[in-house]
């Protein structure tokens, strides 16, 4: 094979990689297995291509051909690497990267564990719903004013407090009482390994009343002086283990859902709470909501886009502060979601209003629930047009570009730490449990060879 036709068969096979052509590939493979780990110049394989792009059919190909999956490109990136920061996460847990949860798919980001079943068709069960909460099995995890009653284990390590039907009895049968219910234990990773003698999984709600804080400490089984409630959400519930933080998440966010909406958006009549706390109803028969599908009935999740933005250098991305920060602390640009708006353009639209900055290609990372009280943050990884800052200082009081170096030391801890003030050479990020910083985490780890 002449040099020039080898170059070119070795371009038409990593074409056919990044493309997902598996038809084309395994033609190619049978014809010269040794192209299974050339490479472009930039030192691409076909394996990084396909998890560049997602393509889980064509890394499966190349893998049962023997594929070499530790192999970095020019810039030290393994495929591996590549499907992290694309946001492949199917493909990742193909290639190793990240341990699987109990449907064999990774999750990334905090409050996004799922360690419970759903359950979503025993909702309207009333039957069920009802055995389940008075069986001895079942977990309660009580809210006072949406914040959890949690408690510290002899190590001081933070979880949420799980209590059973006796201790929470009484309140089931207060009219104010809301109750939730959450799911089911996942049989493969059961959280207390309890399995009640009907072979069922323990079933977790969460309630909520209008009793005294103070008060509701007394049914800690752990002891009132051993559990309290959180007082700071932003500080207090970023310090669970993933699986609290994943149960957490739906509970906090429906509590406060049903505080907003006990009357009716649609004539302003009483509501009230069925398919075990995943509905509500308006009590006069007449409303137009009670006819037809209507979405005032159930649960809102606010979508909001958040971005990292990349200097047309790679080098750089833009950071924005509002004054509510903690002095010296940037992240990354967001904004809610408009009706009839993709997400592409709410990312671009987002980024301009708040920074003057124009974007172009916007890519989608990976999203995390934020019960605060009800989002989903929509992370994006977006490429600037523009570099010049204009900020609207009614959303933001900063915006700048920081360069990968400041941002490596801030994630690392090493770069120096500001005082009051404005930021000189120093930056400080946002905690680890936030999609920012795991925005950013990943935009480090890479060059601009993506």
């Amino acid at each position: 094979m002449s040099g020039a036709h080898e170059e070119e068969v070795v371009a038409k096979f990593l074409d056919a990689s990044s493309r997902g052509d598996e038809g084309q590939v395994t033609s190619l493979l049978s014809a010269v297995p040794s192209l299974l780990d050339r490479t472009c110049p930039r030192g691409w394989t076909a394996l990084m291509l396909a998890a560049r792009n997602g393509h889980l059919g064509m890394v499966q190909t190349l893998l049962r051909h023997g594929c070499d999956k530790s192999g970095v490109n020019s810039s030290g990136q393994s495929a591996s690497d590549v499907a992290k920061f694309w946001g492949h996460k199917r493909v990742c847990v193909l290639l190793g990267e990240r341990e699987e949860d109990g449907d064999g798919v990774g999750f990334e980001n905090y409050f996004g564990a799922e360690p419970l079943d759903r359950l979503s068709a025993k909702r309207t069960d009333a039957a069920w719903l009802q055995d389940r909460k008075k069986h001895p099995d079942s977990v309660f995890l009580l809210f006072s004013d949406l914040s959890p009653m949690l408690h510290r284990d002899q190590q001081g390590v933070q979880h949420l407090c799980q209590l059973d039907y006796e201790a929470v009895k009484d309140l089931l049968e207060k009219p104010d009482c809301v109750l939730i219910f959450l799911g089911v234990e996942k049989r493969r990773r059961s959280t207390t390994g309890r399995e009640g003698a009907s072979g069922e999984p323990p079933a977790w709600f969460a309630i909520s009343g209008e009793e005294d804080g103070a008060a509701l400490l007394g049914r800690c089984p752990h002891g009132e002086h051993e559990c309290s409630f959180a007082t700071a959400p932003h500080r207090d519930l970023l310090n669970l283990s993933d699986e609290d933080a994943g149960v957490l998440a739906p509970a906090r966010a429906l509590l406060a859902w049903h505080r907003r909406y006990a009357f009716c958006s649609t004539c302003g009549s009483a509501t009230i709470s069925e398919e075990g706390g995943h509905k509500r109803t308006c009590r006069k028969q007449q409303c137009p909501s009670n006819k037809g599908i209507h979405n005032t009935c159930y649960p809102r999740t606010d979508p909001v886009v958040i971005m990292l933005v990349v200097h047309p250098d790679g080098n750089q991305c833009l950071l924005g502060r509002k004054s509510i920060f903690p002095a010296g602390m940037f992240s990354c640009l967001a904004g809610f979601v408009e009706p009839g708006e993709t997400l592409e353009a709410a990312a671009r639209r987002e980024v301009c209003e708040e920074s003057g900055v124009r974007v172009g290609a916007v890519r989608y990372v990976s999203c995390q629930p934020w019960p605060m009280p009800s989002q989903l943050m929509i992370g994006c990884l977006c490429v600037a047009m523009t570099t010049d800052i204009s900020v609207d200082r009614s959303e933001i009081e900063d915006a700048r570009w920081f360069p990968r170096r400041q941002v490596t030391e801030a994630l690392l801890g090493g770069g120096s730490r500001p005082g009051p003030g404005p930021v000189q050479s120093g930056l400080v990020l946002p905690p680890k449990q936030t999609i920012a910083h795991q925005l950013l985490r990943n935009w480090i780890s890479m060059v601009a060879n993506l």
